[in-house]
């Protein structure tokens, strides 16, 4: 991946906050001015475990995964991609430690939010409230949707929903997290790919 400068994370965050329309020119650059941009370099924590989670985070560029550790393993349970928000809830509203980790997979750049920086941006520009509160229910609504078909779906379909939904993830995390990620063994993950593979072929 090409090594991506302030200045363009800041113009791939103009280019996202461009589409609600009901911001102004003004608006959008006032979000801009006051948007706290911060680079993390692949394997660097936004999070650990047992942390008190302080800031929410958006995915300009790269890869975040998390997972927890279980019995000294750990268990990948989510990637987030660009344009994608990454938040412990729980843990930032409750103010508890948090129970995942969120780690960059590659370099990243994202957006780093909190409470009191919400709250002075929607003191300037108070249609934000009504824009955050729209994009927070669409979220927890694709959140919801797709952990109810992760949890009925097979092993299979848990793959090819995620080859669906995410194709360039498999080029871009080791395979053994995405056989993590789908609750399978790395080698069951490469049986799979094959079968389906040979499917394809028929």
């Amino acid at each position: 991946m090409t090594q991506t400068t302030l200045q363009q994370a800041n113009e791939i965050l103009r280019g996202f906050i461009s589409n609600f329309h009901l911001l102004s020119e003004q608006e959008i650059q006032l979000i801009i001015d006051n948007a706290k941009l911060k680079q993390y370099k692949k394997g660097e924590f936004l999070l650990k475990e047992g942390q008190v989670s302080q800031n929410c985070f958006f995915v300009l560029e790269g890869v975040i995964r998390e997972f927890h550790l279980q019995d000294g393993e750990e268990k990948t349970t989510a990637f987030y991609l660009e344009q994608e928000s990454v938040n412990a809830f729980s843990s930032a509203l409750d103010q508890t430690p948090a129970q995942q980790n969120l780690i960059a997979a590659e370099d990243t750049w994202v957006t780093v939010g909190s409470q009191s920086l919400e709250l002075a941006m929607c003191q300037q520009i108070p249609r934000l409230e009504h824009i955050i509160r729209k994009e927070v229910e669409k979220n927890t609504g694709i959140l919801q949707r797709d952990f109810a078909k992760f949890i009925a779906s097979s092993p299979a379909q848990r793959y090819q929903n995620l080859l669906d939904s995410k194709p360039q993830l498999f080029q871009r995390v080791p395979q053994h997290q995405i056989a993590s990620y789908l609750g399978i063994t790395p080698e069951s993950l490469s049986r799979l790919r094959k079968r389906l593979l040979t499917q394809e072929e028929k």
